[in-house]
């Protein structure tokens, strides 16, 4: 059995022999205890072990009924027999009344109370009083009214033939038998015993509670486990989470799971390994908050922080956002646009792609690899070059469980490079469209969405200093569904979770030990140079080992041409002047070693490549020469779709003044 945090009964799972049986308990609710021993035992609390007297009494009754209607056993010999298993016979009952005097010895008589109520047979396949409770009351034992307490002392004496399945008259004869007797012992009062009578027996046996069953599925068996599950919350999750999920089935999207993370404890505090279980389909058991899923752009503020820490980028470092062929691997953004350059914590929390890879090429795969292990993604089982640039991307899986707790141990790393990274997530623009500066009801959270190729995994994870939250939604199944993406899918339910949780208004603190302050140019967010235009920050210490800012020179801000091409439309004021040094013209597409793929038209004739070029210059002519063959000129949009022979090639542009560019590239056969 899994109890929450503050004791309530989350669930628990049948024994390998298929009866209902809780851990023991340390004691038995008084009026049970009270109820058992007027009807088994009256003389409990002062024999040894054995009552002569009793076994007198049963051996006259037996005698005088021609059969064996008493066994005269006390509630210590019972103990004795139910540990042993034996068949009733006298020997056995010698036996055992030599047994229960050592056990009386041994042990107190609450203990020997525990173990009878731990053990006894109930009915049916329903071991101990507790598990009694809860499937013939469908609350604890200790909430037991005396009608039930009674109802409950009686079952064991002929748990085989009087339950509350059969036999119901026989069974409510001998509770009203007890309740009066425990009247005229003076337990009840008249009106408790009036009301008492008054009391049905229980139906059919009732389910056990069912809450967070996945997280109980995952606890040991055969124990009692006191979780970190909050119970109501954890009731107010499985409903916000039922209820969204219900929503989106309509569209298709028929599986969510969500995990709740206290920051201070690490602790789970709510768990939905899956939605609604009531609704029928595919899958539906299965623990997806455990279950290996494509990453999408989940794991990109790691990365972010990593590089921080390291010094391989400052907080707003420009990275380029231009088309990327890096041996056949082209990542687009998720709009299928180009920015030419963009600062890293803005690219960040627009969840930019190419960027990104950029990033993670200049970090390096096996670091980031490594990283990741170290944060406790399990799934990461293959080597780094299998995953390559990908693994940014959602080339890798991970476990939404694993995923938000990675998160957490984030949230609680009081470090310049996490703080610089909260402060980018909560940028993100959010699914309700408000804005928690202007709107003071708003809860704000740093979070982040992923969403991985083919629709087929939705994620959101958000962060406060107190809590995380992990949100998956898709199909179980794997099969994908256009406009599932974790915007629209996963983060709302993210934001309603949020809302359940208690109102927080503290934000991360940003660290003021560990930092170094630097220079730093405004234009690129590189350590400025003496041509920069500069503003001081602090820096985690390796920033001060990254590489100063390449683009300027005497005071002017001038990118490099294929990154100029794509930023001058969003931004007017950028000048672009001509360089004094280094060439004005570059390739856009392809990258320097490229491999690339001739595409085919639907009735499979050769499409071609489009080769890219950018000037500063835009009005320039450029020259353009395969393999030192001229194949022609562009004048303002600089490009040429070619289809060269399978092999190595070299493309060259010049312009009029004589600046050259090259790139050379394969065509795969």
């Amino acid at each position: 059995m899994v109890e929450s945090a503050e004791g309530e009964l989350l669930g628990a799972r049948i024994a390998s022999d298929g009866q209902w049986r809780f851990p023991p308990a340390d004691t038995v609710p008084q009026r049970f205890a009270t109820a058992l021993i007027q009807f088994e035992d009256r003389h409990f609390r002062w024999h040894p072990g054995v009552d002569p007297g009793a076994l007198v009494r049963a051996a006259v009754d037996n005698v005088r009924a021609g059969h064996t209607v008493s066994g005269g056993s006390t509630i210590t010999m019972q103990v004795i027999r139910l540990s042993r298993g034996k068949e009733r016979t006298l020997w056995q009952k010698f036996i055992e009344a030599v047994l229960a005097t050592r056990l009386e010895l041994r042990y107190r008589k609450r203990s020997i109370l525990a173990l009878y109520a731990a053990h006894a047979p109930f009915g049916g396949n329903v071991v101990g009083l507790e598990a009694a409770a809860w499937r013939y009351f469908g609350h604890p034992a200790a909430e037991l009214t005396w009608a039930e307490a009674a109802t409950l002392a009686v079952l064991p004496n002929a748990p085989a033939n009087i339950h509350p399945g059969r036999q119901r008259e026989q069974l409510l004869e001998k509770r009203n038998r007890l309740l009066k007797r425990l009247l005229e012992h003076g337990d009840l009062s008249a009106e408790t015993y009036e009301a008492a009578l008054e009391e049905p027996l229980p139906d059919k046996p009732l389910p056990l509670p069912s809450l967070a069953s996945h997280f109980v599925e995952r606890c040991p068996a055969g124990e009692r486990t006191r979780s970190s599950i909050r119970y109501s919350l954890q009731k107010a999750v499985e409903a916000t989470v039922d209820r969204r999920s219900d929503d989106l089935a309509l569209e298709g999207i028929a599986d969510m799971a969500a995990v709740v993370i206290d920051n201070t404890s690490g602790a789970v505090v709510a768990y939905v390994g899956n939605s609604s279980p009531y609704r029928e389909r595919p899958g539906r058991q299965v623990d997806i908050a455990a279950a290996p899923r494509s990453t999408g752009s989940i794991l990109k503020p790691f990365l972010y922080e990593a590089a921080l820490e390291e010094g391989v980028i400052l907080p707003r470092t420009l990275l380029p956002d231009v088309p990327l062929n890096l041996n056949g691997f082209t990542p687009e953004n998720f709009d299928r646009q180009y920015y030419g350059a963009v600062p890293a914590a803005e690219a960040l929390a627009r969840s930019l792609n190419i960027p990104a890879v950029f990033l993670l090429r200049e970090y390096g795969v096996p670091k980031f690899h490594a990283r990741l292990r170290e944060a406790g993604l399990s799934t990461l089982t293959q080597s780094p070059d299998h995953y390559g640039l990908s693994l940014i991307l959602g080339g890798a899986e991970g476990r939404l469980d694993e995923v938000t707790s990675a998160y957490s141990a984030l949230a609680n790393n009081p470090s310049f490079p996490a703080w610089y990274t909260f402060e980018a997530l909560k940028e993100v623009n959010r699914p309700d469209q408000l804005d928690w500066r202007l709107i003071h009801s708003v809860r704000k959270a740093a979070w982040k969405t992923g969403t991985s190729y083919g629709f087929r995994d939705a994620w959101a994870v958000g962060m406060t200093p107190a809590y995380t939250i992990g949100v998956w939604a898709g199909n179980a199944q794997g099969q994908g569904v256009p406009g599932l993406t974790g915007a629209r899918a996963a983060g709302p339910v993210m934001f309603d979770i949020l809302n359940l949780l208690p109102r927080d208004d503290r934000w991360f603190e940003e660290p003021y030990e560990g930092g170094q302050s630097a220079q730093v140019c405004k234009d690129s967010g590189m350590l400025a140079t003496p041509d920069c235009p500069a503003e001081e920050m602090l820096l985690p210490p390796a920033g001060l080992d990254s590489e100063p800012c390449p683009y300027h020179a005497s005071g002017e801000f001038v990118l490099p041409p294929a990154m100029e091409w794509f930023y001058k439309p969003y931004h007017p004021e950028y000048t672009g002047a001509k360089r004094k040094t280094g060439s004005p013209v570059q390739f856009i597409y392809p990258q320097n070693g490229a491999l690339l793929r001739m595409p085919r038209q639907l009735d499979g004739s050769i499409q071609g490549v489009v080769f890219r070029a950018a000037h500063h210059d835009s009005a320039e002519t450029l020259w353009w020469h395969l393999d030192g063959s001229y194949i022609g000129e562009t004048t303002l949009r600089h490009e040429m779709r070619l289809t060269p022979p399978a092999g190595k090639h070299t493309l060259t542009v010049v312009d009029g003044e004589g600046n050259s560019a090259f790139v050379s590239f394969e065509i795969a056969s």
